[in-house]
């Protein structure tokens, strides 16, 4: 027994020692701090990580003269492949070979000058904090709720004003002026978004934006990698994507790869001859650059896919500027495209974002599009992007969606292009008097269209945006007709999308397609509103309704799988009423649009191939429930949703 006792402290020690060895060898595996130099102006992008699929990364040097050094890295696994010089003496771009033997860690980058002077910056190359695979995008179990961020909330006062920007002022008498809301005014009211019932937030552009003027939209970035101090900071942009995860609600960010804002860094000192399209004319006109010298889009989309067009239509609406503010950036230089694609992948690292709305879909080059989405879809397979394709036509919507037949060939990548159609046919339809070629036909035949679509779950469908006229205002302040459309698009197979305010019926009546009224400020996200959206306090009565009724058909859908996934049937108009009806297993969501101004028999007989016949059905509004039998009294104008969930 005594032999067995040393034997045993022999094993202790023994372990012991080899647990400390093990220590100190993992302690000298890592990386010995390094000196940290930050001489060099810029480089983007700002950070990297280790383990992505794509090895190559190309760094943007910025800095004067810059051109002149020979650079140098000396890190394991990271290789230097080659060094490209720009038109502007003041740019450099690096091709690194990122290889598996890299770690995470801190190296620097040695710029050596002809005079023997050296410059040093210190680059970051990080661990991923999860799988690619990991990032789940939006899909049609979601509902969006898009904010224009600086109307919804004001969350931190102190950041309204930056003395570093140009807009130095906020006024919420102007509609086109800053009115303060910002990421913390998001952040501060998640637990009111996600107990309506959404899933996921689309935020319009949150980057620094440093134009004179009506900067708050977001869409004229002058920084592609910082978030604009008025909103927030990169911290701020990062708990409210961590407090969505805690809540599983996605994050989608909103980006810009066909133009900037005319005061980016890099308008002053462009690095190629063809970093922007008319780059030309706009040196030229510099001095005196406005409205009338610049060189615009035609804004002829269908030019894109036309067999016909002429090379100049084509041109003219892909290279022409989208405003004078906005120059067109060419993403036929390979060095611009690349620094779009390596954009829109440090985001969403970064940010851990559930997707990506990309703006002016075709306004672009489609054939770079294809590529930076197919990249970014090829890094993270399970990811969401949606493009926005503003067109009435489907065979224009359709061009763009992955999978489709395209006679050109063409394959965007495109996960899910906007459904602007099938808005305008739900607007038309519940606004029209009901005649053969007018009314619910419409909605009816928008729907039908879907034969042609690749995968119609996948399109985003909205009552509205921050581009049109408020749904209330289009449906001419009827409650009755704004439940309709929402609760239609609610119960199609789509991705919905509703935009801020919606739910409580905030118009822009007086003024009918004006940008600053649609994006008027959400009552109650500032400190001496009187009325409250939050709380419901000082809402008028239909608003009241309006938001409880979201809110039961919200929470509804969530946990719907007939409406994320089923199988879809609808019967043509008839007798001023249109069904609809979703099923997956033992589940069947009828939606019924009934524009009788006095009760309607309907009769069921007609509907016997869904099955009903003798069901209890609940309605999801109301919790009333019925048996399904030969005739439904349906007693006055409205939609009714009805469901066998008991």
């Amino acid at each position: 027994m005594k032999k067995n006792v040393e034997l045993w402290g022999v094993f202790i020690l023994a372990l012991s020692l080899s647990c400390t060895n093990k220590e100190q060898s993992s302690t000298a595996a890592a990386q010995e701090p390094i000196a940290e130099y930050h001489d060099i102006e810029r480089i983007e992008p700002h950070n990297w990580w280790v383990g992505f699929k794509t090895k190559e990364l190309q760094l943007l040097v910025k800095h004067p003269n810059i051109s002149k050094a020979t650079p140098s890295i000396d890190y394991k696994g990271v290789a230097l492949k080659k060094v490209h010089k720009a038109d502007s003496p003041n740019y450099l771009f690096l091709d690194l070979v990122i290889d598996e033997t890299a770690k995470a860690g801190k190296f620097n980058i040695e710029f050596t000058f002809q005079d023997g002077n050296k410059k040093q910056q210190t680059y970051e190359l990080k661990a991923r904090k999860k799988p690619a695979e990991d990032f789940v995008g939006f899909n049609s179990s979601d509902v969006i709720y898009l904010i224009t961020p600086d109307r919804f909330a004001n969350g931190d006062p102190s950041n309204d004003i930056n003395e570093n920007l140009l807009e130095k002022s906020i006024n919420r008498d102007d509609d086109y002026a800053r009115h303060g809301g910002d990421i913390k005014g998001i952040t501060n009211h998640l637990d009111y978004i996600h107990d309506m019932g959404f899933t996921a937030i689309w935020s319009c552009p949150l980057l620094t934006n440093n134009m004179p003027q009506a900067s708050y939209h977001g869409y004229a970035m002058t920084d592609f990698y910082e978030i604009d101090p008025r909103f927030g900071t990169l911290d701020d942009y990062l708990e409210l994507s961590s407090e969505m995860s805690k809540k599983g609600m996605k994050l989608i960010m909103d980006q810009v790869a066909n133009h900037c804002g005319v005061n980016h860094w890099w308008m002053e000192d462009l690095p190629f001859k063809d970093w922007v399209n008319h780059q030309e004319n706009f040196e030229a006109n510099k001095d005196t650059w406005n409205d009338k010298n610049t060189i615009k889009s035609n804004h002829v989309r269908t030019s894109v896919q036309d067999v016909y067009a002429s090379e100049k239509d084509k041109k003219g609406m892909t290279e022409g500027w989208f405003v004078s503010g906005m120059p067109d950036l060419n993403q036929r230089n390979p060095f611009m495209a690349k620094y779009i694609i390596q954009n829109s992948i440090w985001w969403i690292e970064t940010a851990n974002l559930g997707g990506i709305r990309q703006d002016t879909y075709p306004y672009s080059d489609k054939d770079f599009m294809s590529v930076w989405a197919g990249t970014i879809m090829k890094e993270y397979p399970n990811f969401s992007i949606v493009g926005e394709e503003w067109s009435y036509n489907p065979l224009l919507i359709g061009y763009w969606q992955d999978g489709a037949n395209n006679r050109d060939g063409y394959n965007s990548n495109l996960k899910s292009p906007m459904d602007f159609a099938m808005q305008r046919k739900i607007v038309e339809g519940l606004n029209e008097e009901e005649a053969w070629d007018k009314g619910l036909v419409k909605i009816y035949e928008g729907l039908a269209n879907d034969f042609y679509y690749a995968s119609p779950k996948d399109i985003m469908v909205f009552p509205d945006n921050h581009d049109m006229s408020r749904i209330f205002t289009q449906l001419n302040g009827s409650l009755t007709n704004t439940k309709m459309a929402l609760s239609y698009i609610l119960t199609l197979p789509r991705i919905p999308q509703i935009y801020y305010g919606t739910e409580i019926l905030m118009d822009n009546s007086e003024k009918p397609g004006d940008h600053g009224l649609i994006r008027s400020d959400f009552p109650g996200g500032w400190e001496d509103d009187t009325v409250n959206a939050f709380s419901g306090n000082g809402l008028t009565n239909e608003q009241k309704e309006m938001q409880s009724y979201v809110k039961k058909l919200l929470n509804y859908r969530k946990n719907s799988k007939a409406i994320h996934e089923g199988k879809t049937i609808h019967f043509a108009p008839k007798n001023k009423t249109y069904l609809l009806f979703r099923s997956l297993g033992e589940e069947v969501v009828v939606h019924i649009i009934n524009k009788n101004d006095t009760p309607f028999q309907l009769e069921l007989d007609r509907f016997d191939e869904v099955g009903l016949k003798g069901k209890t059905l609940k309605n999801i509004i109301t919790g009333e429930t019925f048996v399904w039998n030969d005739v439904l009294e349906l007693k006055e104008k409205g939609s009714l949703i009805l469901t066998t969930k008991i």
